[in-house]
């Protein structure tokens, strides 16, 4: 049984037309100031709630956005969407936070879920599985705007939020290379993926700046969990040619490769030298603390969020797409450090 109070009992209260208290509760010119505060004063006596939900359905939009994430359980995804939550709250836009889990099935079911739940933008960092982007065109479609963050896909009229990853695996290669490296591993993830494309760019660049030729089999690709990354060290020290260095993609990886190393009863750096790339909180509190390339989940997580407000409030989606690209910064710590 619904007891909540309608329009219609304000208006049955005051004796005057449901229409005109409707146009009350919107703040319609058409009411008198007078009207209009003696409705509010009898909705508020008699306990009547809008619903915020139809009326939003009614002017098409739900002042809520739809966020994909791979896992919100990685700092730096958490920290996006803390970026996101406060810059759409500011604006008054509720966020509807769905994880991938690295799975296309499962994207592909979340996109269409936000869709049907009409929000009016989607921001995704795509899966690891995500080779092709046929399922994000409903959202296109639907003429709801959609913004890229850290993970996108390169096609034309996409807006993108990035760090400069092929700058920062250039940093992270050029710093191992400048404490004496020579022979330096690289942990990538699934190059279909532009931003493995381009810290793998990144580490070819500064070999070549330094004139150390680079060698396809110093590349090992995998998920880049942490038991990747162990299982790639050990792959590694029971290899017969000795490596010096390794530039991890991630963070993750890299801890794995620590924690390989150290079993192994060889030193960090002194023998082998390790950065990753994320700076996720336990690089902080490892031992050796992990040199990491940071990426500020924050700053991305806003500065996306502003970028598809702005389309939203504009009513406008470039057709060209937008790219904005963040600094990304070298944290030298312990486990690169050489005396």
């Amino acid at each position: 049984m619904n007891n909540k109070p309608t329009i219609h009992d304000i208006a049955k209260a005051l004796n005057i037309n449901s229409s005109t208290v409707s146009r009350a509760l919107n703040d319609s010119p058409r009411v008198t100031l007078k009207t209009k505060e003696k409705i509010l004063k009898k909705a508020e006596e008699l306990g009547y709630k809008r619903n915020v939900l139809a009326s939003s359905l009614r002017k098409n939009v739900t002042n809520t956005l739809g966020v994909i994430v791979p896992r919100i359980s990685r700092h730096f995804f958490s920290s996006a969407i803390q970026g996101i939550e406060e810059t759409a709250y500011l604006a008054g836009y509720n966020v509807i936070i769905c994880q991938s889990l690295e799975q296309l099935e499962r994207e592909q079911s979340i996109v269409n879920g936000l869709v049907e739940k009409r929000v009016d933008g989607v921001l995704i960092s795509i899966s690891m599985e995500t080779l092709n982007y046929q399922h994000l065109e409903i959202v296109k479609n639907s003429n709801i705007p959609l913004v890229f963050f850290d993970r996108h896909c390169n096609e034309a009229g996409n807006s993108n939020v990035l760090i400069d990853d092929f700058k920062g695996g250039f940093d992270a290669t050029e710093h191992l290379i400048l404490q004496g490296n020579k022979n330096i591993v690289h942990f990538s993830g699934p190059n279909e993926l532009e931003i493995y494309k381009n810290r793998l760019a990144g580490y070819k660049a500064a070999l070549k700046k330094h004139n150390i030729a680079f060698n396809p089999e110093n590349v090992i690709v995998t998920r880049l969990m942490e038991d990747d990354g162990f299982k790639s060290m050990q792959t590694i020290l029971n290899l017969k040619q000795k490596i010096d260095a390794v530039f991890s993609a991630n963070d993750m990886a890299a801890i794995g490769a620590i924690k390989c190393i150290k079993q192994s009863n060889l030193k960090i750096p002194d023998d082998i030298a390790i950065v990753g790339f994320s700076n996720e909180p336990i690089s902080t509190v490892i031992e050796p603390s992990l040199t990491t390339i940071d990426q500020s989940g924050l700053e991305i997580g806003k500065t996306a969020a502003a970028l598809i407000l702005s389309y939203i409030e504009n009513k406008q989606i470039p057709e060209k797409g937008e790219n904005i690209v963040l600094k990304a910064n070298l944290i030298e710590r312990n486990s690169s450090k050489r005396n």
